[in-house]
């Protein structure tokens, strides 16, 4: 099996190209195998690039821990790149099937690649039942979360997949790795959730850490920016229009004003191989 190492702002994956490739019999098994950063590939995870019947591609996303997810935000952008650098469809927009449905993405081309993508992520779903969450509010904002001997004030969102994101003076281990598994896996979220701790530096830029369903602490997370955008809205943090710092590099975000949210940021092909 060839497949392509690739990542966005440091969330990177393993994408096969199932235009060409068989689609693996075990997709599960596969992810957790080539996921293993000592055994395998190394990744946060396997994504398979696939004919779609209403769209250019079809994105189909499998965690470390073989789960498959909805929606990655930092994944579609490398596919995108992927579809357009391989000549899969040369087009300066593209449009990718995913979990979440199928999404428009703006490519920014230099010297013939594709080098930064521009998503619409759709409209955030709000109404708790459909995030889903167990947590009051249509919204759920500022909610209280007891987790880990402590009550937390959580705001929760979901771009395709379940976000719940804290705002805390300092994002420190404690927070990401400590706190973070204990909020993937509590009783109020029946689909377990991405956990985000984000540090608000202006009305227009916030740093960000992410312990991801399924794969742990990611060095980006693009759905995760995204509910952190409209979380720090909601909460009266933030303006519709913000840099988001994460440590695998920056994410740029708007909510606008008609509902929709936008990612803009880097996709980078590192390497190829044969499995």
């Amino acid at each position: 099996m060839r497949f392509t190492k690739m990542h966005g702002a440091g969330n990177d994956y393993v994408y096969v190209n199932c235009f060409a490739e068989p689609f693996p019999t075990d997709p599960a098994a596969l992810a957790i195998a080539v996921s293993d950063r000592h055994k395998g590939i190394g990744a946060d995870g396997l994504i398979l690039i696939c004919p779609s019947e209403q769209a250019d591609a079809r994105m189909r996303m499998y965690n470390a821990d073989g789960s498959e997810s909805e929606m990655c935000g930092n994944g579609v952008r490398c596919v995108a790149k992927y579809v357009y650098d391989h000549g899969i469809a040369k087009k300066d927009v593209l449009r990718i099937e995913t979990g979440r449905g199928v999404l428009s993405l703006q490519l920014f081309i230099e010297k013939g690649k594709a080098e930064r993508i521009r998503v619409n992520m759709g409209t955030p779903i709000l109404k708790s039942a459909d995030i889903p969450t167990t947590l009051a509010g249509d919204p759920p904002v500022k909610q209280t979360l007891h987790v880990a001997g402590r009550d937390l004030q959580v705001t929760c969102v979901s771009m395709g997949n379940p976000h719940c994101v804290t705002f805390v003076p300092e994002i420190t281990d404690e927070w990401v790795l400590s706190v973070g598994p204990q909020i993937e896996k509590h009783p109020a979220f029946p689909r377990r959730v991405n956990a985000e701790f984000i540090q608000i530096l202006s009305p227009r830029e916030f740093n960000m850490r992410v312990w991801e369903r399924g794969s742990g602490e990611t060095q980006a997370c693009g759905t995760g920016a995204c509910a952190s955008c409209v979380a720090g809205v909601l909460a009266g943090l933030t303006e519709r229009k913000v840099l988001a710092h994460l440590p695998g590099g920056d994410l740029e975000l708007e909510w606008a004003e008609t509902g929709e949210v936008y990612l803009t940021g880097p996709a980078t092909e590192v390497f190829s191989g044969e499995w």
